[in-house]
């Protein structure tokens, strides 16, 4: 197992010479899916004053992220057809002609239909990078690496808004789309040199395709993102929070569907998930926490609205406070990484997780004292710390060949390898859909601010409950 059987590299040696080239690739990967996630808010209402469709507004970032959760689910698939460098570089045009494409958008339709092929890019790429990370390499790499790739999430957390923000006060706010082409080519250039290492052919039977199973995720994706346009903007009505709440059911409903299908396909079946995940438990038990964690993450986009109700900040300093997950979770994975121990900071990260948003839960109050803003920047910091600690050893587990159930060598055990690793980031994303429509109804069935803060961080927290008895039952996997 990575944290007990496998010696853990060191950074020097995950940056050594031949292998500097893959991480900037995989990561300067992810790292262009994060920032378009997080850039395009900050510059939309310039878009949207230039070319109008303000009535899609929601829609622009709903798009993009449905069409990433499908093709991430797609990823395993692709990697049982096509080599892994030519994998990477499809992600990339993908991504590189739906950026063109809204760096050039007259109307609002033109820029959904470049969102859409964005979406589909990223989310390969973000699928693609744990993929090959077990390629490319070696085991011992794995946790350190999985701790950079997820970092990205965090700098692009900071790069996007302020990259959006930038060129939308120049009025330029297409060249924020330049600049994402830009290193979108020079992402390109280095694939030759960077994804040399993971040259495994595929294999010579993929399997039928996972349809009704890519029906399933995109299905629940779809129905996520219009419970959370329900229940998104000012004037929220009963109805609204009605389809929300309801949509919540129905996605919940189909993902039960997607395991039913998924456990029922058989070894040779066409499947999306590796078939350990209905056997042993542990690989279910780290994508359940896993899952968690990201679903707990989603509260990050309601932080400065709590700011500034309950606790009186201004706009900017509310902003502050809204990274302060991102900024503890960036520190927490690289300190955790750098120390190993990855049977006690996988089991105990989501723990920490757990006692934060207790406090969090217990300290929302009306007109709060700016000693319990400064408690709520804390309790969120160590939030994002457990989730830090924990996730590159769980995803590292997720990756390894024993609980992959995989015997080194055959092109079968290769794509339940590859389906382990590419279904880190569909179960991220669908994670983290269904903790923000949660947090969406959450905060709308408020009566009143503090009620609905409460409702937030307490539903939240029983989440980061079930992650927290997920890392339990895994942690023989670590």
């Amino acid at each position: 197992m990575v944290g007990s059987g496998v010696a853990t590299g060191s950074w020097r040696d995950l940056l050594a010479a031949g292998r500097r080239g893959t991480v900037a690739v995989l990561c300067g990967g992810v790292l262009l899916f994060a920032t378009d996630t997080y850039v395009t808010a900050s510059l939309l209402p310039s878009a949207v004053a230039e070319i109008g469709g303000e009535r899609f507004y929601a829609w622009v970032t709903t798009v993009y992220l449905l069409t990433a959760v499908v093709s991430s689910a797609l990823v395993g698939r692709l990697l049982a057809v096509w080599p892994a460098r030519r994998a990477y570089v499809l992600a990339l045009v993908a991504f590189g002609v739906g950026t063109a494409v809204d760096a050039v958008a007259p109307d609002m339709a033109v820029l959904l239909v470049g969102r859409a092929v964005q979406g589909l890019g990223g989310g390969l790429l973000a699928g693609l990078a744990y993929a090959l990370i077990r390629s490319a390499l070696p085991q011992r790499l794995w946790t350190r690496a999985s701790a950079s790739i997820s970092a990205m999430w965090g700098v692009g957390l900071l790069v996007g808004p302020a990259l959006g923000g930038l060129f939308a006060e120049m009025g330029r706010w297409r060249l924020a789309f330049v600049v994402l082409l830009g290193v979108t080519a020079a992402v390109a250039a280095g694939v030759p040199a960077g994804l040399r290492r993971s040259s495994r052919a595929p294999a010579v039977s993929p399997g039928p395709f996972p349809l009704p199973s890519i029906l399933l995720v995109g299905g629940a994706a779809a129905v996520l993102s219009v419970s959370g346009l329900a229940v998104s903007g000012a004037g929220v009505t009963g109805r609204g929070i009605g389809v929300a709440a309801g949509g919540l059911v129905v996605a919940l409903a189909l993902l039960v569907g997607l395991v039913v299908v998924e456990h029922r396909a058989g070894d040779a079946g066409a499947r999306i998930l590796p078939e350990a995940t209905f056997r042993a438990g542990r690989l279910a038990a780290l994508y359940l926490t896993i899952a968690a964690m990201m679903a707990v993450a989603a509260v990050e986009a309601f932080v400065p609205l709590f700011g500034q109700r309950l606790g009186g900040l201004e706009p900017v300093v509310a902003g502050f406070l809204g990274v302060a997950l991102a900024s503890g979770w960036v520190a927490g994975e690289i300190v955790s990484a750098s120390v190993g121990r990855a049977r006690a900071a996988g089991t105990v990260g989501p723990w920490v997780v757990v006692v934060a948003f207790a406090v969090l839960t217990a300290t929302q109050h009306a007109d709060a004292a700016p000693a319990t803003v400064v408690v709520w920047a804390v309790s969120l910091a160590l939030a994002g710390v457990g989730i830090g600690i924990a996730w590159p050893h769980q995803s590292a587990a997720a990756m390894s060949p024993g609980v992959a159930d995989e015997s080194a060598g055959t092109a079968a055990d290769d794509r339940e390898g590859d389906r382990a690793s590419a279904a880190i980031t569909m179960v991220q994303m669908l994670a983290f859909a269904l903790g923000a429509s949660y947090a969406g109804v959450a905060v709308a069935l408020g009566s009143a601010p503090v009620v609905s803060a409460r409702l937030l961080f307490g539903g939240l927290g029983a989440i980061a409950i079930l992650g927290a008895l997920g890392a339990v039952r895994a942690r023989p996997a670590l």
